[in-house]
């Protein structure tokens, strides 16, 4: 499993990196005009996993948002806390969500967000489904997000 650490330091690399002009996955991240979705954690899928299992895992992901959140808001001062289900709906009814909220909003429910260095960072836990993986992503933006 990764830590902390090497959590931070792929949101370090990802906020200096720059954004392509079309949109590629390389790896774990995403990437578009303006955008990165990075997968930082990812766990087992969850379709012959009982409801414990699936507990103890939401809280390990939790945990270690947690510890991103207190970590950059030491750096950056404290988050915008963004409920995307108003981007989802938006988005369902065919009118524009920026990236990286388009992205994020059909599996994250709440990201954690700062803007720094002409950036925007967010952090938080998506599932598209009750039997698919965790995924505790961090998405960096160009563009002020709201």
């Amino acid at each position: 499993m990764t830590s902390t650490a090497d959590h931070l330091a792929t949101i370090d690399l990802l906020r200096a990196r720059d954004f392509p002009d079309r949109p590629g996955v390389a790896g774990a991240v995403a990437s578009g005009p303006g955008f990165h979705v990075a997968d930082l954690l990812v766990s087992e899928d969850f379709w012959d996993a009982d409801l414990e299992r699936l507990m103890e895992v939401e809280e390990e992901f939790e945990a270690e948002l947690e510890a991103l959140v207190q970590v950059l808001s030491l750096r950056w001062g404290e988050p915008e806390v963004l409920d995307l289900v108003d981007h989802l709906e938006r988005q369902a009814m065919g009118e524009p969500v920026p990236e990286p909220l388009a992205s994020l909003c059909g599996y994250v429910g709440r990201v954690y967000g700062w803007r720094t260095g002409g950036r925007w960072i967010g952090l938080g836990i998506g599932q598209g489904d009750r039997e698919l993986p965790l995924q505790l992503v961090a998405a960096i933006g160009e563009k002020t997000v709201r």
